[in-house]
């Protein structure tokens, strides 16, 4: 069991830190060292989440393009023969030809330019939701390291606590042997005991389950034991020091980078660049058109024309003028409907965001708290069993009460372990808010 001795509170911090990332020595034989870093890189790489996110976001790009293309050349080829019967003609009013090859751009057409600026908008909501599911996977594989590490410290000082609660309970039994103490007393050794293995257990299934889900998210197979280690600079110093500098400006911060306030101003310049396409689509639209045919005598064209050419060129812009288009307007209306929709989302959005971020503040203060009270709690068990011990060894205390404040020292640090623990969580979290998660894994 970790005793500090006389240290400065800042030396006791740090050594805390030190012991909640330590793994349990049972591990350490054929293990695979991964460090914190290591283990978020590993599994982003290897997420499927990330790579869905990714693929939508491709999806969200090629409908982009889609619209684009009417903007760029698009040229069309075929053959064919028809039957023609008196004026060669086809359904449509084409003529009948043996080869065609047609040419068509949009110049200028408001409405398919607004579709188009639109796609792009979502698009970059597709690459929001694509960096915020990368940085979901970074917090949870985060969490579960950290976790991993706190649980496996705490198994080990478990098991210290159960040998302490065996050698108790010994004691007590020879004390109620010898008439110095009530039955009651060995029961009560009993049920301390067990309470202490039920704790184990537990720990141990949790164990088990956070080793399994670190395995999944890093791709290390089930067939190599995992180790979690410290950094070289310890990550609860990055974390304190990250979230310290961003306390002044934590609201601006979270507007500026909540990925639901970024989606909402992205649907809003959607919706502002389909109502500008919507009301400038009174205005006529133009293309650039080319066709050449391959004309056959076969359908009878020399008998309805005076001249026949078998090769023909046509080029040149067509310019389509909306004379009355009572869709444009009802296009129009609904386009500023869900734009006045999408600036009353945004706002709530931002509100959103403000109180979100607030409430984690607030708790981030709380368990800061908590953290502290915590390590002062830890702090006093030591202390008292450093005084225990000089006791014990003057001949001046029991077994019995060295033991007991072992088990009290160990409770302690349990404790604070999961104080530790808890406020690592919460600087996670309110890094990921405010955009600075990325810094913390550079």
């Amino acid at each position: 069991m970790i005793r500090l001795r006389k240290i400065e509170t800042y030396q006791f911090a740090l050594a805390a830190v030190f012991a909640l990332s330590l793994a349990v020595p049972a591990h350490a034989q054929n293990a695979l060292p991964m460090t914190l870093r290591q283990a978020v890189t590993l599994a982003v790489q290897n997420s499927r989440d990330v790579k869905l996110a990714q693929m939508q976001y491709n999806v969200a790009r090629g409908e982009a393009g889609v619209d684009r293309a009417a903007f760029l050349p698009n040229i069309y080829t075929g053959a064919g023969v028809a039957y023609t019967h008196g004026f060669p003609s086809l359904p449509g009013g084409g003529a009948p030809a043996v080869f065609q090859l047609n040419y068509t751009q949009a110049l200028f057409n408001p409405l398919l330019k607004s579709q188009q600026k639109a796609a792009e908008e979502r698009a970059k909501t597709l690459q929001l939701e694509l960096d915020r599911t990368r940085e979901n996977v970074m917090v949870r594989a985060a969490t579960n390291y950290l976790e991993l590490a706190k649980v496996r410290h705490s198994l080990d000082l478990l098991q210290k606590e159960e040998v302490s609660g065996e050698k108790i309970l010994e004691v007590v039994r020879e004390r109620v042997a010898a008439n110095q103490e009530l039955p009651i007393e060995g029961t009560r050794g009993q049920l301390e005991l067990a309470r202490i293995r039920q704790r184990i257990v537990k720990i141990e299934d949790r164990e088990e389950v956070l080793n399994a889900q670190l395995r999944d998210m890093t791709g290390i197979p089930d067939s190599q034991s995992l180790e979690v280690e410290t950094e070289e600079t310890t990550f609860t110093e990055t974390l304190a020091a990250d979230t310290a500098a961003i306390q002044a400006d934590l609201v601006s911060l979270a507007l500026q980078n909540d990925a639901n306030v970024a989606e909402a101003e992205n649907e809003r310049a959607a919706r502002e660049k389909l109502f500008r396409g919507a009301h400038l689509s009174y205005f006529p639209t133009i293309d650039v058109v080319g066709q050449y045919s391959l004309l056959s005598k076969f359908n009878n064209y020399d008998q309805f024309y005076k001249k026949f050419e078998p090769n023909n060129v046509n080029i040149g812009v067509q310019i389509t003028i909306p004379l009355f288009a009572a869709k444009t307007g009802a296009n129009v209306t609904l386009a500023k409907r869900q734009l006045d929709e999408a600036e009353v989302a945004l706002g709530n959005k931002r509100q959103q965001a403000r109180f979100d971020i607030q409430e984690k503040a607030y708790n981030l203060r709380e368990l800061d708290a908590d953290h502290e009270v915590a390590r002062l709690d830890l702090q006093l068990a030591q202390e008292n069993l450093q005084l225990e011990q000089a006791k014990f060894d003057q001949g001046r205390a029991t077994l019995q009460e060295i033991e007991q404040a072992r088990l009290d020292e160990s409770d302690k640090w349990v404790a604070f372990l999961d104080a530790d623990f808890a406020r690592q969580q919460a600087q996670l979290t309110l890094l990921q808010a405010t955009g600075q998660l990325a810094k913390v894994f550079q």
